[in-house]
This record gives C-alpha cells, structure tokens and sequence, in this order.
C-alpha cells in the first residue's frame, strides 16, 4: 500500500518586526538620553535628506535590532540608544517600525550609539557567543554583537558622568579605536561629519551633549537654532535695509539743502547745462 503526503511540514517563516518584541521592560537609565537622541536627530536631518532624497534611511532610537532567534525572543536583541540605517524604508508595508530586523533586510546600520549611564563597561563587552559546560548558551557581549554580527562601521560610547566619548571603527575584521581631530572630534566618513562633544543648553538641561559638526567644525544646527539663526539673519537683513534708507535720506536732505543755497545766490540747480 503507498500514501500519498498531502502536507509537508515546514519550519515556521522567520518573524519579522510586528511578530517581535519593541521592548524588554527595561527603563531608560537617566533624563538624557531621550533628549540626547533627540538632539542627534535633529541636528542631522538636513544632512540625511540632501543624501536620501528619496527618503529611504532610518533611525532607531532605543530599540532593538534583531540579529538572531531566541526563546525569549528580546534574547536575541540588541537595542543601540541611537542608531541610523541608509537605503531601507522608514516604515514596512505603511507600518510604523517596532523594531530592526536583520534577517529580514539584511542591511547593518552604518553607525550606532550608546549613552552610558556607568563606567562603559556593559558597551565595551566583547564576550562571544558561546556554550557553557553545562550546555547553557552564554549571552554575548554588545560590543561582540556590533563588532563580529552586525558588523556596524561605526560605533560610539559616550560615558555621560565621565563626560568620555570613544568611538570604533570596524577594520576589516575587528574594531579599532579612532584617535580624535584637532578640534576633539571624530569623523563619520560616510556621512560626512564630525561627531564630538558639546557644553550648552537644550530642553532645560545643561550639561555636554553629543552632537554633529561637518568637516570644516561648524556645529549642525537643531531646528530651534536654525530658527534663530534665521531671526538673526532678518534682523540684520532689516537693520541693513534701514541703515541704507537713512543714508538715502540723509543724501537727499543734504541735496536738498545745497539746492536751496545754490538758489539764495541766484543760481538755479534744476537749469540744465
């Protein structure tokens, strides 16, 4: 007697971002690492729009990037406080992102960032992945996962209380700590600016910040700058326009004085030659 298969069993499709966790349940560790995303992105999306103008990059912002399965699922994730993405869809399918799926887009963020609240020392894990004696998987360590995993280009540690940024760059196979510029900065090549460390006020906070400058060290502006610089701009541009109105009236007052004399002595300035 033979059977005919009427159902193959197939291994489940892998999940993609709406099937996987958006959060592990953790709390953001301190007030400013919301507001120092912010200000990141911010400052950046002139330059990311004159690069993509068809809109196509994203930017996380404290939330995971998927990079194997695991039971839990958040296991097998790794969430940068900032990270940016070129040449894929801000949103899936007109869906707002839940999360970065690598086995699903296959494209590794071109830099990511993270703000330590401690001394680094979670960041700058490079634990692998591996199997204990007791056949238990031993999670490995962040700094492992963006090196020899995702193999992210750049990647940046600002230690906030240390007021210490370190920033790596992947070389063919592992990650070498860049040296600062003159100006205490370090080039993102691919984007073409600079990132570094700034003292000033922003969101009622202030301390240092992480943030961008192009290659020539001009700070790239947040949108409440760019609207005061632009303020500034039209009040010079109306005090200009002013200043060169007075100086027309002065000259036709001063004609007009001169006109008068040339008349008290007979002589007519509107008689033609």
């Amino acid at each position: 007697m033979t059977t005919t298969a009427t159902q193959i069993d197939l291994p489940p499709p892998f999940p993609d971002h709406t099937q996987l966790p958006e959060s592990d349940g953790t709390f953001v560790k301190n007030f400013q690492e919301h507001p120092q995303s912010l200000i990141l992105t911010d400052s950046i999306g002139p330059v990311l729009q004159q690069r993509h103008p068809d809109g196509r990059y994203a930017i996380g912002q404290d939330c995971g990037i998927y990079w194997r399965e695991t039971d839990p699922p958040e296991k097998g994730a790794e969430a940068p406080d900032w990270f940016y993405v070129p040449n894929v869809p801000p949103k899936l399918n007109g869906e707002i992102r839940r999360s970065y799926v690598l086995w699903r887009e296959f494209l590794a963020p071109t830099i990511a960032l993270e703000f330590a609240s401690g001394d680094g020392e979670e960041e700058r894990d490079a634990t692998p992945l591996s199997v204990s004696p007791q056949g238990e998987t031993i999670r490995p360590g962040k700094f492992w996962v963006y090196e020899q995993i995702m193999r992210i280009p750049y990647y940046g540690i600002y230690e906030i209380k240390n007021s210490k940024l370190e920033v790596y760059h992947l070389q063919d196979v592992y990650y070498q700590k860049l040296q600062p510029n003159e100006r205490g900065h370090y080039l993102i090549a691919p984007l073409n600016v600079e990132l570094g460390l700034w003292q000033g006020s922003y969101q009622n906070q202030t301390q240092l910040w992480l943030r961008w400058w192009d290659r020539e060290g001009n700070l790239l502006l947040i949108g409440d700058e760019r609207a005061l610089l632009e303020q500034q701009r039209a009040e010079q541009e109306r005090q200009r326009a002013e200043q060169e109105r007075q100086r027309a009236e002065q000259a036709e007052q001063k004609a007009a004085k001169l006109a008068e004399k040339l008349r008290a002595m007979g002589i007519d300035p509107d008689a033609n030659d």
